[in-house]
């Protein structure tokens, strides 16, 4: 089952890779924390689309969990002075896959 919400996720992914390569310059340990749950987000998205059973809630709920992280990631680099103000564009598309996630964890 192809997910519309999953080309969305990988766009996100992508608009997150200045990001990333901006606060890495001041804190490598938030950087991959901040690229790997990126990563997980579209990952668990599509295991989830693919799973039987429990695990489909399972994936949804992990890519739920790492778009939460994603946020917060975004949160602290802004609290801590690594970036500027996170485009709202780019918020806006995190809170859609967070909507769309919550409907698929919980449907």
């Amino acid at each position: 089952m192809a997910l519309r919400i999953y080309a969305v996720a990988i766009e996100m992914v992508r608009g997150l890779r200045p990001l990333v390569e901006q606060i890495v310059r001041r804190d490598s340990n938030l950087a991959d924390q901040l690229r790997r749950a990126a990563a997980s987000v579209p990952l668990n998205l599509h295991e989830g689309a693919y799973s039987q059973g429990g695990n489909v809630r399972a994936r949804f709920h992990n890519a739920l969990g790492s778009a939460a992280e994603v946020r917060a990631c975004l949160d602290v680099a802004e609290a801590l002075g690594y970036v500027e103000q996170v485009d709202p564009m780019l918020r806006d598309t995190l809170d859609h896959i967070v909507a769309a996630l919550h409907r698929l964890a919980h449907r």
